[in-house]
This record gives structure tokens, sequence and C-alpha cells, in this order.
């Protein structure tokens, strides 16, 4: 048996499965943000491993003999955050999460004070990269920064809990702005340019790699006697990769999350910083992805939904199933900035084209418009890096709309495959991965694609008229930002 766990912001989820790849049971338990100023985004360190007690304990409650027979558990998590550890191995500070817009300057500092910052990482520094949030720390809390003795990132503080090794994979690292991603090591000139030591890093690992093994402690109270290997894992985008096979040159998802994401995995580095593609390892050897990053995706739509004191999935609902057209609205959907294309933490979101006749079904369809024309932003970007998409896998709770994945489709201009099996995000990925790690397999045998349930093709009744929205769309963010200055 192996298990996958997956830490994003708003739940712990629990993936179990045989060594056919079968799912055995699942569980998830929630999570909170705290957002104690403007643009800041934080989180508890400690609430994330009582989350994934939770979860481990819901799965054993579930399938006693299965849990007991984990030999392999892979780790996905929500990437970027800063996790601060004294020498004793305690938590300094709340986690800064990756969606935090505080250290929008802190960016243009490391790259003035590392002229190479940028050639060297292949990325532009981002206010939800981990590395400028420790030269706010510096600035601001000097105090803890002096007490700073590792850095994790999310998953890798739970890997840290289970197996009291400071450890890392490659894709999660490369969004910290300390990876030398080509070489797929830690740049002592990039941790340099933030103040930073190489013996404040976990040790980097493959994603298949083993990491580790449970403590004895946390093996009994979890109780899985065989003490588990623990696999280096992944960032949450290339976990969710592995889980459906995009693994392999070109091959692509499109992630509707909290935030959302354009992947495609590539067979070499491809960067493209001036457009904001963050180019990162993978979570498997020798093997890179793209992705367009979007901040709010599904979290516009909740966003929307907490403002019209309606649940998300009745406010798609209330649309219907037939689209014929883009709203009448146009919604830029920058509620916590944007990173692909413009990498602005300042900007926020706006909606024009209000009316009287502006009701909630115009606003949620607005919404959604909006998503997908983010999406073709970083589809624009990825094609500027050489990179073709000829079609995508769609993953995460938005995916369960088919007029959205209808209004994607036909934004982007490309078929959407929705996979048959019933999970295959993160913590399947991450799954997957525990098995490679436990059992030495192949990572190419191993991460095959699922099967297609059904494939959404591009409205071709619609596509004229979104593609006139989407030119509108791009012009908003050119005349407004100097607004947010």
């Amino acid at each position: 048996m192996y298990l996958g766990l997956d830490f994003g912001t708003s739940s712990v989820k629990g993936v179990l499965i045989d060594a056919s790849q079968k799912i055995i049971a699942t569980a998830s338990a929630p999570l909170k943000v705290s957002r104690p100023h403007p643009g800041w985004s934080e989180q508890n360190p400690e609430d994330w491993w009582k989350a994934c007690n939770t979860v481990v304990k819901t799965l054993g409650r579930k399938k006693p003999k299965a849990v007991a027979a984990v030999e392999g558990i892979g780790l996905s998590g929500q990437q970027h955050g800063a996790t601060l550890l004294d020498a004793g191995g305690k938590a300094l500070r709340p986690c800064i999460l990756w969606n935090d817009a505080r250290s929008f300057k802190e960016c243009e500092e490391i790259m003035a004070r590392e002229p190479k910052a940028v050639p060297l990482a292949g990325n532009v520094p981002l206010a939800g990269y981990t590395a400028p949030k420790l030269v706010w720390v510096k600035k601001h809390e000097p105090r803890i920064f002096d007490k700073v003795a590792k850095v994790l990132l999310p998953k890798d503080y739970i890997r840290f809990r289970m197996t009291g090794d400071y450890a890392s994979d490659m894709s999660d690292s490369s969004g910290t702005f300390w990876l030398d991603i080509a070489r797929r090591e830690w740049s002592d000139l990039l941790l340099a340019a933030s103040d930073m030591r190489r013996d404040q890093m976990p040790k980097l690992y493959e994603g298949t790699d083993a990491t580790g093994r449970l403590t004895p402690a946390v093996a009994k109270a979890w109780n899985m006697p065989k003490r588990p290997l623990v696999a280096g894992g992944g960032g949450d985008n290339a976990a969710a990769a592995c889980g459906i096979g995009a693994v392999t040159d070109n091959s692509a998802l499109v992630s509707i999350g909290t935030s959302g994401v354009l992947f495609v995995s590539n067979d070499r580095f491809r960067p493209n910083a001036g457009r904001m593609v963050h180019a990162f390892c993978h979570a498997v050897p020798d093997t890179w992805h793209q992705m367009g990053v979007i901040l709010s995706a599904a979290a516009s739509l909740e966003w929307l939904a907490g403002i019209l004191g309606s649940p998300a999935p009745k406010l798609i609902g209330g649309l219907g199933k037939t689209l014929t057209g883009p709203s009448p609205a146009l919604f830029l959907p920058y509620l916590s900035g944007e990173r692909t294309p413009v990498g602005d933490a300042q900007v926020r979101g706006l909606i024009m084209g209000l009316g009287h006749e502006t009701d909630h079904r115009m606003l949620t369809h607005a919404a959604l418009d909006a998503v997908a024309f983010a999406f073709r932003d970083s589809l624009e970007a990825l094609k500027d890096a050489g990179t073709k998409v000829k079609r995508v896998t769609a993953v995460g709770g938005g995916s369960r709309s088919d007029l959205w994945l209808e209004i994607i489709a036909t934004v982007l201009g490309v078929p959407v495959d929705l996979p048959a099996a019933g999970d295959v995000g993160g913590a399947f990925g991450a799954a997957r991965l525990g098995l490679i790690a436990a059992t030495g397999a192949d990572f190419r045998k191993v991460l095959t694609a699922p099967k297609t349930a059904r494939t959404i093709k591009p409205n071709p009744k619609a596509r004229e008229a979104y593609e006139a929205q989407y030119r509108r769309y791009t012009q908003i963010y050119p005349a407004i930002k100097e607004i947010y200055r």
C-alpha cells in the first residue's frame, strides 16, 4: 500500500492506493488562512501537522489493514511558503504563504543586488516566492531572521515532523528563487542575494527518491509498523502532473484550484522570464516544466460567492448548460495581484461593463470568463517560449463544471480532456511517487496517463465572440496598472 498526502491552502488530502494504483480510500481535513493585514496570507505550521494526523487517522478508521500495510508515502504541497525554523526545529512565526504579496519591493532589491539572478534562476523573483519573503523578514523582523536555522517549504515541514529529516525535492525547491534550476542544485549566488546560506537549506532529492523513513513514534501513532519510506514528492502542480502522467515532453494540464496553472512538461529547461513563465524542475529526474500561474482561479469565484451570499456551485448552476458567448461584463481576476504574464503584486481586480441589467448570472459568467482569459494569457506566454500545446487535461475543483471547461476550451482553442479516474490530483500523484520510491520502479511505467472519460471541445459558435472579448480583456491591465502605484 502507498499513501499520498497533499498539503494545499484550504485542506490536507490523503489518497491510499494499492500496488496496481487502485484507490483504496481518501480523506481530507480543512485548513484556514490568516490575513492579518491587507495583502498578507499566513498559516500556522502546527495546523498542517494536526490536519495531517486527522487525515491519516481517518484513513486508518476506514481501512486499518491497508494503512498498516503502507510501505511508501509521497508528499505534495503548496509551493513557495516560508516556514522558518530555529536550531531546535521549532517554527519561529506563521508560514508566509505563496499568495502573500508583502515582499514585492524586496524582489527589486534581489535583482539589484545580484545582476545575474534572473539569467541564473531562469525566472523573475515574485512576491510569492520564498527568497523575497526572507529579505522582508530580515528587514521587518530582524530578531526572527537571526534565529533562522532552516527554511522549509510547507510539505517539507511535514516531512521533518514525519521523519526528522531536512529534505526537499527539485520541483518544490524551484519556487524558492534559490535553486540553479538548469543544474538542479542550490545556488550560492542566489542565496547570497537574500543573505541566506546553503546550510540553512534542506538536502535536495528527486521527487522519486526516498528521503527517509517515518520515525518510530510517528509510525506507531499512525499504525504503520513497516515504517514506510517517504519520497521526495513534488510541488502541488508537479505532483498533479505525475497524477495524470504529464511527464513527457509537451504533455499539459490545466489546474483549476484556488490558484490556476497551465502546466507543460519539458525535456529541457525552457525559461521565458520576460513573460513571467515559471520554468521549474519537474518531480521526476532529467525533466523540467513550464507553468503559467494565475493567483485567483476558483478563488475568484469563491470571492464572488461570498459577496453574493450564494454557494459557487449554485451560481454556476444558474448559468445553465448552453454556451452562446461571453458575459457582457469584464472581470480582471487580480484579487491578490497576478503572476503570469504581468508579475504585479500590487495591482488588484476590477469589474467593468456594469449596468442596471447586471445581475448575479452576468457576474458569475464574467468570473468564469476571466479565469479562462487569464489561462489564455499564460498560453500566449508559453507559446513565446517555444512551447506548443495541442490539448490539456483538466484537474482541480473547477474541473467539475462542464460549462467552465467549455469556456476554457473555447478561449484556449484546444480540447480539454477529463480523466476517467476518480482522483488524479496532487495526492494521487504523490502516492505514485511514494510507490516509486518504495519499489524502485521506472517512473515512466508508473506515471502513465489515465483513461479519458470525455473530451470537451472548443465551441465553434462562441469562438469568435470570445476572441473579441479576450482582446478587450488584454487592454485592461495596461490601462489601469499605474493607478495602483
